[in-house]
């Protein structure tokens, strides 16, 4: 993976999470079933909290945006909240990109 991908962070914390629940089913006993699901679980852990601060964003610009298109605003008053709600979105959500 290149460390220019504004993911990389995020697919190390995911693999890390999963190598986790790996080793730590190996030592365990358990069924393999029981095995598996501990390392699907750890892999949608590591993702929901990856991805949880996208949601967030999505919530508020969703909130917004309905505010916007309700038409009681005017043309500025939109364009300076929409300004407003960019300006204040985490750092790790403006261009990175999410796949």
């Amino acid at each position: 993976m290149n460390k220019d991908d504004p993911n990389a962070e995020r697919y190390i914390t995911i693999a890390r999470a999963c190598l986790k629940a790996i080793n730590d089913t190996a030592e365990h006993s358990g069924s393999r079933e029981e095995k598996i699901q501990a390392v699907y679980q750890a892999i949608d852990s590591a993702f929901q909290a990856e991805f949880s601060e996208y949601r967030q964003s999505v919530a508020i610009m969703a909130t917004v945006l309905e505010r916007i298109a309700s038409g009681q605003l005017n043309a500025d008053s939109a364009a300076d909240l929409a300004r407003k709600t960019l300006d204040q979105q985490p750092e790790t959500t403006r261009n990175a990109l999410m796949h």
